[in-house]
């Protein structure tokens, strides 16, 4: 492969893009023409995800559609990946709600092979996306946490992975840029204490689990704690996993067989 452009270094490496050289390349692979490259550049250089600008995001070595305006799947999610995956089975039943662009459900099911998938986003445009890259192997509803989903779905679920907002409401004006202006604030806002919505699936997960199953919530350390109650409130015992390579953190809580 040729070296990057180095105009287009110039130009990422201006704007502030650490792996100018590596972006650059990806642009680069993307763009059929001259035209199309400068404004892929231009919307990068504007402070746009790089993700987004591509039109992929990689997530547990796959790639996955992803819109303008969409949450891009981040790389500690994996944890959740990993815990989700030990002690499950092929034939599970698994439910990533929250879903977004459905990387956490397809990696899953990838790693467990056949399962029966649901997912489910309230943003339409990440449904839009789940959608495609779930395709022949899942099925994605669209509406708020359970509302939407089947009531033939209540006591079968036997992984539910979750990664829901959890930033609190003043925080996100200190999140970086091209999170806090080019993703849905539905994706990001916990609300006061960023456990607002995590109550929410606590209040509701025994309807939904099946005896053994297990709940796995992406939070943050500060607020594992309170997860971690939220959950055990909930009749689940729960406990919290953490990944310092990742920077990862998930409360995962069982339901007694």
């Amino acid at each position: 492969m040729s070296p990057p452009d180095p105009a287009v270094v110039a130009r990422l490496r201006a704007a502030g893009c650490v792996f100018a050289e590596d972006e650059a390349e990806l642009l680069l692979a993307a763009a059929p023409t001259a035209a199309v490259l400068d404004g892929l550049v231009a919307r990068r250089v504007a402070g746009e995800p790089l993700e987004q600008v591509l039109g992929w995001a990689e997530f547990c070595g796959q790639r996955f559609a992803v819109e303008p305006g969409v949450f891009v799947p981040r790389r500690r999610t994996e944890l959740l990946v990993r815990a989700a995956v030990q002690g499950a089975r092929p034939g599970a039943v698994v439910l990533d709600l929250c879903c977004g662009v459905g990387a956490v459900g397809a990696a899953v099911a990838t790693a467990l092979g056949p399962v029966e998938l649901h997912a489910a986003d309230v943003d339409p445009a990440a449904v839009r996306c789940a959608r495609r890259n779930l395709a022949g192997r899942g099925t994605v509803h669209e509406g708020d946490l359970f509302a939407p989903l089947p009531a033939g779905l209540a006591g079968r679920v036997d992984v539910l992975v979750v990664n829901a907002p959890y930033v609190p409401t003043d925080a996100i004006a200190l999140m970086p840029p091209e999170a806090r202006d080019h993703e849905a604030r539905a994706a990001l806002d916990g609300g006061a204490d960023g456990l607002d919505v995590h109550r929410r699936v606590a209040a509701g997960v025994r309807r939904w689990l099946a005896p053994g199953g297990s709940l796995l919530i992406e939070t943050s350390r500060r607020q594992a704690p309170g997860t971690q109650a939220l959950v055990a409130a909930a009749g689940l015992a729960a406990r919290v996993v953490t990944d310092d390579d990742l920077d990862g953190t998930a409360v995962i809580g069982r339901l007694d067989p």
